[in-house]
This record gives C-alpha cells, sequence and structure tokens, in this order.
C-alpha cells in the first residue's frame, strides 16, 4: 500500500498590483501546487467554487487593495482581495503550470467495433491528421487488430490494449497477458472500465492487482473509475470514486505511468455527458484524494482525463477546466476527423492558460 508522503512545500510568490489600502483576505490551504480549501469566516468551502465565493466577495469590496500572494510556512497561502481589474485567476495559472509539466492526454477506446477494412480506412484518417505537438494520443484496438495497427499506425500515436489478465500468462481461456502485450509492442493498457466492472463483473481490489502487475511489467495504465447514475443521485459519487481510487492506491506502488480517467457510468454511450462543472468537481477531488493518500507530488503529476460521450463538439469546453487533462474517448474514436478534432483540442487548454 502507498503511505501518504510529505507535502511538498509550494514555491513563494507575489504579485504586485495597483491599489490604496488592503481590503478583506481569504485563506487558501495548499498540498503541494494544490488548492485544498478554503476557510471563509469559519466555514470551511471546497473545490474551485471556493475560491471563487472569496473572490466575489473581496470584488464587492469599495476598497481597491494592494495585493501580495504571500507563502506562509504551514503551506498556506493569503490572498489580500484584489482590485477587478487586476484580478489574477488561480485556474489560469494552474492550467498553464501543468500545460508545461506535462502534455495533454487523448485516448482512443474503439471497444468491440470494427472488420479489417473499417480499421484499414481509421487508421489512414489518424495517419492524415494533423495533431498539435503537445498532447499524447492513444487508440485502444480489438485484440485481434493489435499487430496490424501496430505495424501500420504512425509512430506518433501509440496503442493500448483494453485489458490485461491479473498474473502471469497460463490456463486462462480468453485472456491475455502484460508479457504477451509487451512482446507485441503495446504501451498501454485500459484497466477498471464500467463494462468490465457492471457487464464482466471485476471487482475493485481485482482491477488494482490487475493494474499493479501491468506496471511491474511495463506497461502504463488508464486507470478508470466512475459511478452509477443511481450513485450520483444518491449523492455518493466521491465515496464510490475514492474506493475505487483507493484499490489502485492499495496495490501500486509508483503513479508515475498511471493516468486517470473519470467515466461517469450515466454518461458513457448514452449520449448524456456531465457538464464541465460537474466533471471538473469530480476532477479537483480526485486529485485532492491523491494528494491526501498518496503524495503531493503524484497528485501534481498525475493526468485525470474525462470520458463520457465526449465529441468533437464538447471537447473544447470541456478541455478549459484546470483538473481535466485531456480525454478518453469512446464512439467518437472510431471516425479519424472528429477524433482528430478532440486531440486538439488541447488549444482550448492553452487559451485557458
Amino acid at each position: 500500500m502507498i503511505s501518504a508522503g510529505a507535502m511538498a512545500a509550494p514555491r513563494a510568490a507575489a504579485a504586485g498590483v495597483r491599489g490604496s489600502a488592503p481590503a478583506s483576505s481569504c485563506t487558501l490551504s495548499f498540498s503541494g501546487l494544490r488548492r485544498v480549501d478554503v476557510l471563509s469566516h469559519g466555514e470551511r468551502l471546497s473545490g474551485f467554487s471556493a475560491v471563487q465565493h472569496e473572490l466575489s466577495l473581496c470584488n464587492g469590496s469599495a476598497n481597491a487593495s494592494r495585493g501580495i500572494v504571500t507563502m506562509v510556512g504551514t503551506g498556506k497561502v493569503v490572498i489580500p482581495c484584489l482590485p477587478r481589474v487586476a484580478r489574477i485567476g488561480r485556474g489560469q495559472g494552474v492550467i498553464a503550470e501543468r500545460l508545461d509539466r506535462f502534455s495533454f492526454f487523448v485516448g482512443g477506446n474503439w471497444k468491440a467495433n470494427g472488420n479489417k477494412e473499417s480499421v484499414k480506412k481509421l487508421v489512414q484518417e489518424l495517419n492524415d491528421a494533423k495533431l498539435e505537438e503537445d498532447v499524447d494520443v492513444v487508440v485502444a484496438p480489438p485484440y485481434i487488430y493489435l499487430d496490424s495497427v501496430l505495424n501500420t499506425l504512425t509512430k506518433r500515436i501509440e496503442v493500448s490494449a483494453q485489458n490485461s489478465w491479473v498474473g502471469k500468462g497460463g490456463a486462462f481461456t480468453g485472456e491475455i497477458s502484460a508479457e504477451q502485450l509487451k512482446d507485441l509492442g503495446v504501451e498501454w493498457v485500459i484497466l477498471g472500465h464500467s463494462e468490465r466492472r457492471h457487464v464482466i463483473g471485476e471487482k475493485n481490489e481485482f482491477i488494482g492487482k490487475k493494474a499493479a502487475y501491468a506496471l511491474s511489467n511495463g506497461l502504463k495504465v488508464m486507470a478508470c473509475v466512475g459511478e452509477l447514475l443511481e450513485e450520483r443521485e444518491a449523492g455518493k459519487t466521491t465515496e464510490v470514486v475514492f474506493e475505487q481510487l483507493k484499490a489502485y492506491a492499495d496495490e501500486v506502488p509508483s503513479w508515475k505511468d498511471v493516468v486517470i480517467a473519470y467515466e461517469p457510468v450515466w454518461a458513457i454511450g448514452t449520449g448524456k455527458v456531465a457538464s464541465p462543472q460537474q466533471a471538473q468537481e469530480v476532477h479537483a477531488e480526485i486529485r485532492k484524494w491523491i494528494s491526501d493518500n498518496v503524495s503531493a507530488e503524484a497528485s501534481s503529476q498525475t493526468r485525470i482525463i474525462y470520458g463520457g460521450s465526449v465529441n468533437a463538439a464538447n471537447s473544447s469546453e470541456l478541455a478549459k477546466q484546470e483538473d481535466i487533462d485531456g480525454f478518453l474517448v469512446g464512439g467518437a474514436s472510431l471516425k479519424g476527423p472528429d477524433f482528430a478534432a478532440i486531440c486538439n483540442s488541447v488549444t482550448s487548454k492553452k487559451v485557458a492558460a
């Protein structure tokens, strides 16, 4: 099991702005480079809305202020209220910082779709696509097409399997081992997808062990989490997602080669999609959980991607969210031009930064 690491002390920062006498201030608590919560007049608020809440209070102040962002030894930041014209966007700073640290990530899960001709056509569309440089692109064909895709797809795009066995190969009919995938040249594997959980019946602990074994054999893992519609309606989204995250954390020794994919089950293949705000809220909670239960370093370095009816029309707005580092795409990944457009939604991320 991974023990919680000591929080890394954030860098001190200061920003001078025009103004007069200082107004009221708000205190934010950080883990590493991440905001965790806000204390507002004794009341604890969480999520990006907490920052918006405090800054809106500042915005209503009649007095402009000279603002300084000050780091203190406890890892807290005091942000005096800033006048409207000089307000600094915390979310924008985090987005820019994250884009500097790692690339946007888009995975395409082809599931059990396609035949030889359609796969050949899709590969050609992807080979012809013009993709932004700072986006990592991975596609996951059905097992029987892995070899042909590996041999014909541009090296610009990596290849993933959709599943792997929990241990070494042997008498496990219908399964495929991590060793076999590596032998073929596969770099990634998708684990914990909702269809494996709720159709095949895989449990959290089993999925965690599969992830650990895949990583130990050199595969990188897209580790899926997400809640059912009835769980969301019952207010259990974070409870369910945290249990799934814990199953990974209990088994995985390092998160360096892990991408977390949040896929609300009610939005997969239904045409429904979480609003950008709904997706951002859960992504922020996932990042905080990783910081609190794995380490601040893992929290700041782990990409958290969104899946659930992502398409060319909605990807740009989703990409602008602070904690959405990419997408895991289903049906739209079967159309080369649409998938390329989703990959290139990283440009919206840059604008937001």
